[in-house]
């Protein structure tokens, strides 16, 4: 955790799971793939399982991390946090279950804010109704392709209190689609807005 973020959009990250596999074009350079890759090589206890493959890679299993989830109990200093930067909270291979107790993590440490983006839309609708929703959990779909743009509508049907549009470029923080450049929140996500340095990595 002494690893400062390089996304741009947030403070810090927290992965109560990691790995996943290709489920579109938007996965094809996928960064987490390829960091998975070396920390796995460096003997990093996170990224040691393989996933196949065809949709997957050396360290990139999807894996489950319960010792993970009291993690953010011990931050005191509020934080803007991505969860699973390197993962899919809504993979198919993640029970329903754990993304509860994800969110009750979420719900029980009200001085952070956490985003979620996800590809696998389907999914997050289908289950949404299950989940208790935390107030400070804005909720996003990842949309590289106008092919794609019906994760949006799938979106429409969650719950969440904020929901979040991201794009296909990570150098552009996620906000380009097909040429043009989204740079505006949606509306009540300015609380989500925070000033100051990135803070830690939970790799």
């Amino acid at each position: 955790m002494a690893d400062k973020s390089a996304i741009e959009w947030t403070e810090a990250t927290w992965n109560p799971t990691t790995g996943c596999d290709r489920v579109s074009p938007g996965c094809d350079r996928c960064y987490a793939q390829t960091l998975a890759k070396r920390l796995k090589a460096m003997g990093s206890p996170k990224y040691q399982n393989d996933g196949d493959p065809a949709t997957s890679g050396p360290g990139f299993k999807l894996t489950l991390h319960r010792s993970s989830l009291d993690v953010l109990r011990r931050w005191s200093a509020s934080r803007l946090v991505f969860v699973d930067s390197m993962s899919d909270l809504f993979h198919d291979g993640v029970p329903p279950e754990f993304i509860a107790q994800v969110f009750e993590v979420i719900r029980q440490t009200p001085q952070h804010t956490y985003q979620v983006l996800t590809k696998r839309a389907q999914r997050l609708s289908r289950i949404a109704g299950e989940l208790d929703w935390p107030s400070n959990l804005p909720m996003g779909v990842s949309v590289e392709t106008r092919r794609y743009a019906f994760r949006i509508d799938h979106l429409r049907k969650v719950p969440a209190a904020v929901r979040l549009w991201g794009g296909r470029t990570p150098k552009a923080g996620g906000r380009e689609l097909e040429g043009e450049v989204w740079d505006e929140l949606p509306a009540g996500a300015s609380q989500i807005v925070r000033s100051g340095p990135a803070n830690t990595m939970d790799s």
